[in-house]
């Protein structure tokens, strides 16, 4: 009888630290969605993942050449202090915003069809121990 007391507190405490973090980032995304606008339509997708410590986070994406891509990631309640990287297929760095500050959002032109990488992790400047990441992507209508 005990062990099936604890089951069901563990369960119920799993299913609320999961709904948690789901709604920070729900509230994340809110928050770096303000960044894809300025004629900038979403490709639909949001990518997100629950990043503990220095873990790092794996989003793929394909870009399209001759169209012009903005890449938004975010963190936290104020939406900056993640860092994201982007990677040609052979694992070649094309950008990364730590070299800006961890700018929340980037513009870029592919001038050929590639499928990237985009690596993020918490910002250096990023005091909590762990934090939902969120990353959008739209292009220029």
């Amino acid at each position: 009888m005990k062990s099936i007391a604890k089951r069901i507190i563990c369960a119920t405490g799993f299913l609320f630290l999961s709904i948690a973090g789901y709604s920070q980032c729900d509230s994340t995304a809110t928050i770096c969605s303000k960044h894809i606008s300025n004629g900038f339509i979403s490709d639909g997708q949001i990518y997100r993942a629950l990043l503990l410590d220095k873990e790092v986070a794996e989003f793929h994406a394909t870009f399209y050449g001759g169209s012009t891509y903005r890449i938004a990631a975010c963190t936290g309640l104020e939406g900056k202090d993640l860092e994201f990287s982007v990677y040609d297929p052979q694992h070649n760095l094309l950008f990364t915003n730590s070299e800006f500050e961890d700018s929340p959002y980037w513009d870029f032109v592919f001038d050929y069809t590639v499928n990237c990488t985009i690596e993020a992790k918490l910002g250096h400047n990023n005091s909590a121990a762990s934090g939902c990441a969120v990353m959008l992507i739209g292009f220029k209508q």
